[in-house]
């Protein structure tokens, strides 16, 4: 009997697990009334400085165009990377294959100026 196992029932389950952290406290109406404030403010600069902007019209109708002139533009922009790539590869493969070319030819200059022992079995 000393196996069995009693439930506890002073645990509280996981969906209470983070209540104790939120803030259920509710703002005041001085301070709801402050950042609607704010945000009305903030609203109406933006609407102002879009007012400022010249020739709003012709940008939005330019607007497809210059989208298709800029993916025109990134492609021609990684054809240009690819075609630097591809010499970047050929200067160091070419300076490679002189480099291997320069030791092969000294090891093998090496070996045939090599003096041979002779070893004398008997």
């Amino acid at each position: 009997m000393a196996d069995l196992n009693v439930p506890n029932f002073n645990i509280k389950s996981d969906k209470y697990i983070f209540k104790k952290k939120l803030n259920l406290r509710r703002k005041s109406k001085r301070r709801l009334f402050t950042e609607s404030f704010f945000l009305f403010i903030f609203s109406v600069s933006l609407v102002y400085i879009n007012y400022l902007i010249p020739n709003k019209n012709l940008l939005i109708q330019n607007l497809p165009t210059t989208f298709n002139k800029s993916f025109l533009l990134l492609a021609d922009l990684f054809s240009y990377i690819y075609e630097i790539f591809l010499v970047i590869f050929i200067f160091t493969s070419s300076f490679t294959a002189l480099l291997l070319m320069i030791g092969s030819i000294y090891r093998l200059v090496r070996v045939s100026k090599r003096k041979t022992r002779q070893i004398i079995y008997k």
